[in-house]
């Protein structure tokens, strides 16, 4: 079950980088390249503990949906949401936000588990694992783009 890490150092608060990941509209407008979109559950706005979104998406060619649901949250430090339906057999991922003197350390943490077995292992070994942090990598850099040049415009 490969876990993914990645830190990003953002020059803004934890309120702006907490607030701006757990935005929906935010999200659709970081992931644009594979066309997420909200279908269900909280499809605008903030997303609070106990929400969930279902997600319309296209990944490695294939249109999808998938429904992750926040099971925990403590403003303005971390926020944790799962996948209850979706391609991925499981998955939690932990969003933490250290401040630091000038800004925050956004740290995604990605924990998942393939579908199929042994043939999932092979593909998180030959693509899923680099594509799925490339996809976190993106997205938080394009989170630390809205937060340190565009934020003040989204209250």
């Amino acid at each position: 079950m490969p876990t993914i890490i990645h830190r990003e150092f953002v020059h803004a608060s934890a309120e702006v980088c907490f607030d701006l990941s757990r935005n929906v509209d935010i999200h659709t407008e970081t992931t644009s390249h594979t066309r997420e979109r909200a279908v269900g559950g909280v499809t605008s706005g903030y997303m609070e503990k106990g929400d969930h979104v279902t997600w319309e998406v296209v990944h490695l060619g294939v249109k999808q949906r998938l429904t992750a649901k926040i099971i925990e949250m403590e403003r303005p430090h971390m926020f944790v949401d799962v996948m209850v339906k979706g391609a991925f057999h499981s998955f939690v991922h932990t969003h933490t936000f250290e401040p630091k003197k000038n800004g925050t350390i956004m740290v995604d943490h990605f924990h998942y588990k393939s579908p199929f077995g042994v043939i999932g292992r092979l593909a998180d070994w030959l693509f899923l694992e680099k594509y799925m942090t490339n996809f976190l990598v993106g997205r938080a850099r394009a989170l630390k783009e809205i937060a340190e040049n565009r934020h003040h415009t989204l209250r």
